[in-house]
């Protein structure tokens, strides 16, 4: 029985010490990670992976720089307010995405202007840490609020800008909605074509259909084989219930189809996940592997504007469904 019993604690030993050295060898993480940042969107430039999103939201946009998609160094601000020659965003600095298209960089964002109006701005730079300055705002001039933008490059090299027409502003039948409407660019990102089609508005129970304020919003467009897949948050950021839905089109202008299977990504209170929502998608180090970036509440019992990063692993199944593996709240192996 000793014998028995100093087996089972040199076993247990070993596989104790596999684990750590397994941890520190940087072979594991664990969700949330330590950077404090709303609105996440990630660029991959080469073997190098850029963070933006919603930081200091009075000033600009901090960056951060990772080779893993993990380990996080912030590098400053990409955009801040005070480097405009021409200040139009006075704060409410929101929901930066960055994109590398014809050998430049591009930054669309919202901001608030000087008559108190929701815009979205679009910026330029060299590169990816910036220093990022606006060549056009507002990006969409149409008398409502708008925010959320992201530009999404199809297969063909056609831009197309997704944005968020704000509840704020956008009344119907005595309900504030925010809604999802996309157009196509111009080839200099600088002019849209076409009218504004929408795309999504609140059409599923876990949206909140019986509120008087209902939400679709942070869209983010991917494309796998033919069919084009666009992720979108519902329900007020500041609530646990905020959650992460997609659906489905064969052309950007849709008509889309919400999955049945949403949310895909939503709370689970027993793990300490609340909020789960405006995310990203982006490919590992390897690019065989694809990773939804989202955010969490910091403080899961206390809910609201404070929020943290979290990485996990999505797929497409034989069927074509998108499947989230997450959230996660317990060690995961590192991005291959």
């Amino acid at each position: 029985m000793r014998k028995k019993l100093i087996s089972f604690l040199l076993v247990s030993f070993v596989l104790l010490n596999s684990i750590i050295v397994l941890s520190n060898s940087g072979e594991l993480y664990e969700n949330p990670l330590d950077v404090f940042v709303a609105d996440p969107s990630v660029l991959k430039v080469e073997n190098t992976y850029y963070l933006y999103g919603t930081s200091a939201a009075n000033v600009g946009f901090k960056v951060w720089k990772s080779e893993d998609l993990v380990n996080w160094e912030e590098e400053g601000f990409a955009l801040m307010k005070f480097q405009e020659e021409n200040q139009w965003a006075q704060g409410d600095f929101w929901a930066p995405e960055v994109i590398h298209y014809k050998n430049k960089f591009y930054m669309v964002y919202s901001a608030r202007d000087k008559d108190g109006k929701l815009q979205i701005g679009l910026a330029a730079s060299d590169s990816p840490l910036g220093p990022f300055l606006t060549i056009k705002a507002p990006l969409i001039n149409d008398g409502y609020s708008n925010i959320d933008g992201h530009i999404f490059i199809d297969s063909d090299g056609t831009p197309y800008l997704f944005w968020v027409r704000d509840c704020s502003e956008n009344i119907i039948n005595g309900k504030h909605v925010s809604q999802i409407y996309v157009r196509e660019m111009s080839e200099n990102l600088l002019e849209l074509k076409g009218d504004p089609i929408l795309a999504l508005e609140p059409s599923q129970q876990w949206e909140g259909l019986d509120q008087n304020w209902q939400w679709n919003e942070g869209p983010f467009v991917i494309k796998n084989k033919e069919t084009y897949y666009l992720l979108y948050s519902a329900n007020y950021f500041g609530s646990p219930d905020y959650a992460i839905g997609y659906a489905v089109s064969k052309s950007p202008f849709g008509p889309w189809r919400k999955s049945k299977e949403n949310p895909v990504l939503a709370k689970d209170l027993s793990i300490g996940v609340s909020g789960p929502g405006h995310c990203s998608v982006i490919t590992s180090p390897s690019d065989l592997e694809l990773f939804i970036v989202y955010h969490t509440h910091a403080f899961p019992q206390s809910p609201g504007g404070i929020r943290v990063l979290n990485i996990d692993r999505i797929y497409f199944d034989e069927n074509g469904k998108l499947i989230v593996k997450g959230p996660t709240r317990t060690p995961q192996i590192f991005p291959k």
